[in-house]
């Protein structure tokens, strides 16, 4: 596996030099006229251009599968293009014809004043003689073994053997420091990048504030204001008619009660969808526990028993656990589900995994994109796999001490 990566390494890491040597190479052979030389050198910076940003996005996912180590691009984003009543097409620098245009207009801007491309191009000109040349050792040691062998010169294929199984395991690590150190983010544009999400989630914020706070109103509105409007009427004609009529009052009187029973029972369903009394009480696991028991799947619950949370955490947990349980009876058509609630050194982690069908994606309208930013409010996550068939297993991560 070291030796797989190691050449994996060399080769993404010396794309852009194979280019240039390429380049060199012609204009050797072609041995005119210097100035002739001048078209190749130009193609190849072109190249340059063209290849640093997918061997950079590459090495960034190499990196991450390899080492777990995500490295954010901090590519600036194109923003968006309007039409005016013109018929041009704004892109917040110049008029374009049409939205092609436009947007091609503005990535080429960007492709030059984009502080990530220079990084790449930095990237793909150190690599090679750092990480490139490290992990060109073992496949170089393959090379000389075959060489000594075939050329009966065996302490050289010795030698070349001992230094490619030696240096195997080893020769591909440098490509995360060196990626770390020359393609994150600067701090401020770390810290621009941190803004953004902030603005974004205090705006998820406000807007599920107001809709919860509108949802109240039409159900107190609708529902427990009504009945208890209709209750003082009861009452009232009640009192009127105690000395002339005490059959009615007193049908009135049942009525009155019947409706105060009524209203009490949707103002507790009311404080029950803002959050349930378990939760409130009894914590997060009993919480979960009590929601998997009422679930019509087969849910089993493996959860710490000393859990304390802030109450805003076990409620975005609480309803994100529920969303992932409805998805699987809804969608999924699951017939068991799991549930598993731990802590680490720095995170909370909960897992919810169903047998059902897959296919699960988290879609911008849907409900997993808001459970999403339900979590992006505490820097928590949600990682989703669900291949095709099944099963689905969803992860949700929120840092705390």
């Amino acid at each position: 596996m070291g030796f797989v990566r190691a050449c994996v390494v060399a080769v993404v890491t010396m794309v852009v030099p194979a280019v240039w040597a390429g380049a060199i190479a012609v204009a050797i052979w072609w041995a005119g006229n210097p100035w002739s030389w001048i078209p190749l050198f130009v193609l190849a910076g072109v190249g340059t251009l063209a290849l640093s940003r997918p061997v950079c996005q590459l090495v960034r996912s190499l990196v991450a599968k390899w080492t777990s180590t995500v490295i954010p691009a901090g590519y600036l984003e194109v923003g968006p293009v309007t039409q005016l009543s013109t018929g041009y097409w704004w892109n917040g620098t110049s008029y374009s014809r049409s939205s092609k245009e436009a947007r091609e207009d503005q990535e080429l801007r960007l492709r030059f004043k984009d502080p990530a491309n220079w990084r790449d191009l930095r990237f793909v000109a150190i690599a090679p003689f750092t990480a490139g040349l490290v992990a060109a050792i073992p496949p170089a040691g393959v090379v000389a073994a075959v060489l000594g062998f075939s050329q009966s010169v065996p302490l050289v294929g010795v030698l070349g053997l001992v230094v490619a199984i030696a240096s195997a395991p080893y020769a591909w690590r440098p490509i995360e420091p060196v990626a770390v150190r020359f393609l994150r983010p600067s701090a401020a544009m770390a810290l621009a990048d941190r803004v953004d999400e902030l603005t974004a989630q205090r705006a998820d914020t406000t807007v599920a504030q107001a809709a919860e706070i509108r949802r109240i109103e039409r159900d107190l509105h609708d529902g427990a204001q009504a009945r208890l409007v209709a209750l003082g009427l009861s009452l009232a004609t009640a009192e009127k008619l105690m000395e002339t009529d005490p059959a009615q009052a007193r049908a009135l009187l049942r009525d009155a009660r019947v409706g105060a029973a009524t209203s009490l029972t949707e103002l507790r369903e009311l404080v029950r969808g803002i959050n349930p009394p378990v939760l409130n009480e009894r914590g997060l696991v009993d919480a979960v526990r009590a929601l998997a028991m009422d679930s019509p799947l087969e849910t089993a619950v493996s959860a710490e028993v000393e859990l304390s949370l802030d109450p805003p955490i076990e409620s975005a947990l609480y309803f994100g656990i529920a969303e992932l349980l409805t998805n699987a009876i809804k969608h999924a058509r699951a017939s068991r589900a799991g549930i598993s609630i731990a802590r680490n050194d720095t995170a909370i982690v909960v897992e919810v995994e169903d047998n059902g069908r897959g296919g699960a994606e988290v879609n911008a309208a849907g409900g997993l994109a808001g459970l999403r930013r339900r979590l992006a409010a505490f820097d928590g996550t949600l990682e989703l796999t669900s291949p095709a068939g099944g099963p689905t297993r969803a992860r949700m991560t929120v840092p705390c001490e």
